[in-house]
């Protein structure tokens, strides 16, 4: 057995609800093995929960729109055509104690780039640092969040779909090792549009903190995704 979380919308100022499940875990690394532990997940949050439309987001979704939804296939696109995912963004965003941001993680494929060596050799991470502008550690998730949001909201084919859902997992993510989940920030995403708020918590970083972290910034920086050049 394992325990997995269930980011469900709320539509309220939580924003998200995230509910822990226990359900039968298969383990292995194929495919096959992830999608029989994603099934079992979702069907023993079903069980409490009937009313619910829920959706895998990961490369190892059933459904196209789920794999189309992972941090690692979500592309953001700056003015003069480079493109790089969402999880390279992150990854290269990062600013250590004792190195960082590593902008050349923008050049490589989603998986290198969470994987290089300079990421678990640099210290703590001490804040974000994107286009030239500053963003704090703390909240944990606000930048993946920030970021994830705002380069879901590019794609209106996908989110018209996303807004059909109101659950959401991602069977890599192991909440003992890792902080930041994109099923997470989907849910997020789907609370916002639903309670018109989205675009003011887009309108810049500061707006975001506020309205998602119910927090206060002292900075007036407006940066959105738009400025990538």
């Amino acid at each position: 057995m394992a325990n997995r979380p269930v980011f469900a919308v709320s539509l309220d100022k939580r924003y998200c609800i995230r509910e822990n499940v226990e359900f039968e875990f298969f383990s292995g690394f194929s495919d096959k093995q992830k999608k029989k532990s994603i099934n079992s997940l979702h069907q023993a949050y079903l069980k409490k929960n009937t009313e619910k439309k829920i959706l895998e987001i990961s490369s190892k979704s059933e459904d196209d729109l789920g794999i189309k939804l992972s941090a690692f296939n979500l592309m953001i696109e700056t003015k003069n055509g480079k493109k790089f995912s969402v999880e390279s963004a992150f990854q290269a965003s990062k600013v250590f104690e004792k190195g960082g941001p590593y902008k050349d993680l923008l050049d490589v494929s989603s998986r290198a780039a969470k994987k290089d060596e300079r990421l678990k050799n640099s210290g703590k991470i001490i804040a974000f640092r994107i286009n030239g502008n500053i963003f704090s550690a703390e909240p944990k998730t606000y930048f993946y969040n920030w970021l994830y949001i705002n380069a879901l909201h590019l794609y209106d084919e996908l989110t018209e779909q996303l807004l059909d859902y109101n659950a959401f997992t991602d069977i890599v993510f192991n909440p003992q090792k890792s902080i930041n989940c994109q099923a997470e920030a989907a849910a997020i995403y789907v609370s916002l549009q639903k309670q018109g708020l989205l675009q003011e918590a887009l309108k810049n970083k500061d707006t975001f903190l506020e309205i998602v972290y119910q927090s206060e910034s002292n900075s007036s920086d407006n940066v959105q995704l738009n400025l990538f050049n």
